[in-house]
C-alpha cells in the first residue's frame, strides 16, 4: 500500500519520480543516493506556532531557516520546533520522513524562495523513500507562501 504522500501526489496529478534507496546518515549521502545536489534534498520542518497550530517550511538542503526572517513574515514573536513525538502526532509521519503531501492535517506550508524553477527531492512518507518534483509544481500544489526564509548552512 502506498504511502498517504503518494496518494495525495496521485490524486493532485503532479507529476514525479519515485526515489527509492537505502538508510542515508546525512543530507550529502541523501543527495549522492538520490542523484541531485545537496540544495535539492528539501527539509520539510515541521514549526509550532502555537498550541495546535504548525505550518511546514520547505528548506534547500544547504540552507537552515531564518528564524528572524520566518517570525517576520508570520507576524509573530515566537516559534518553536514540536520534539519528534510532537511532530509525529502534527504530521502522521516519523522525523526524517515528513512531507506535507498527505500530512494527517493541511497545514500551511512556506517554501523557501531558492527552491523555485528546481527539480527537487521530497520525503514521500517512509523510510528509504523520495520524490523527486519539479518545485515549482508541487509550491503551487501545496498553495505555498514563497518568501526568503533561510540562512546559509553553518560551516563546522
Amino acid at each position: 500500500m502506498p504511502s498517504p504522500a503518494i496518494v495525495a501526489l496521485d490524486a493532485a496529478q503532479l507529476p514525479y519520480r519515485l526515489v527509492s534507496h537505502g538508510a542515508v546518515g546525512s543530507l550529502a549521502e541523501a543527495a549522492a543516493v538520490r542523484g541531485v545536489a545537496v540544495p535539492d534534498v528539501v527539509k520539510t520542518i515541521v514549526v509550532r506556532r502555537g498550541e495546535a497550530d504548525h505550518l511546514f517550511v520547505l528548506t534547500p538542503g544547504d540552507r537552515v531557516i531564518s528564524w528572524p526572517k520566518l517570525r517576520a513574515l508570520l507576524g509573530v514573536h515566537r516559534l518553536s520546533m514540536p520534539d519528534a513525538a510532537g511532530a509525529l502526532a502534527a504530521t502522521g509521519y516519523e522525523r526524517g520522513t515528513i512531507t506535507p503531501f498527505g500530512a494527517s492535517t493541511a497545514w500551511p506550508v512556506v517554501a523557501d524562495e531558492r527552491l523555485r524553477g528546481r527539480e527537487i527531492t521530497l520525503g514521500a512518507g517512509e523510510r528509504g523513500l523520495a520524490v523527486a518534483i519539479a518545485a515549482d509544481a508541487a509550491i503551487a500544489a501545496l498553495d505555498a507562501t514563497v518568501a526568503d526564509v533561510t540562512d546559509p548552512q553553518p560551516t563546522r
